[in-house]
């Protein structure tokens, strides 16, 4: 794999690991595609991400992890650009939604942070196809970090990760 660098910003304290768990989801995400180049994730609140999610895509609530790629990718390709993109991640949805979900907190963000990437590289989740196939990439890059299916039947969940 390529050098991957990830610059974890941290604007709310009860991101303690934050760190950590960016370098074990972030290049699991890429896998061993040869991909290179940094993402930065801003761990925050759902204050700000509510502010962001209202800036950039008009809805104006919390909401529990944005993704802006540097660059329109086609999923699959390998990208040339040295900055990948950017993530922000709240901490209050994030624990909200693994405490419903009866998930635990790291492994919830490792998935999101996964999800996040994937978004990254191109891959979407606009339509039923697009959604299946992120989905299977999500649970193979958590399988192979030795967690559990974040789709799995015994959680609740619904179709795409977040509110629209």
């Amino acid at each position: 794999m390529g050098d991957v660098l990830i610059d974890v910003i941290v604007e709310d304290d009860r991101w303690v690991g934050l760190q950590a768990l960016a370098d074990s989801a972030v290049p699991a995400a890429l896998g061993d595609r040869g991909v290179s180049g940094e993402v930065v994730v801003l761990g925050c609140d759902d204050t700000r991400i509510a502010a962001l999610n209202a800036d950039f895509r008009g809805k104006s609530r919390p909401t529990n992890v944005l993704s802006w790629p540097s660059a329109e990718r086609d999923p699959g390709s390998i990208p040339d650009e040295e900055e990948l993109g950017d993530i922000a991640i709240s901490y209050d949805t994030c624990a909200r939604e693994a405490a419903e979900q009866g998930k635990a907190f790291d492994e919830h963000v490792i998935h999101l942070l996964i999800h996040a990437t994937l978004h990254l590289l191109g891959h979407d989740h606009q339509n039923e196809a697009e959604a299946s196939r992120m989905e299977t990439i999500e649970r193979n890059v958590m399988a192979s970090l030795g967690l559990p299916d974040p789709y799995r039947d015994d959680i609740l969940h619904g179709p795409c990760l977040g509110p629209d």
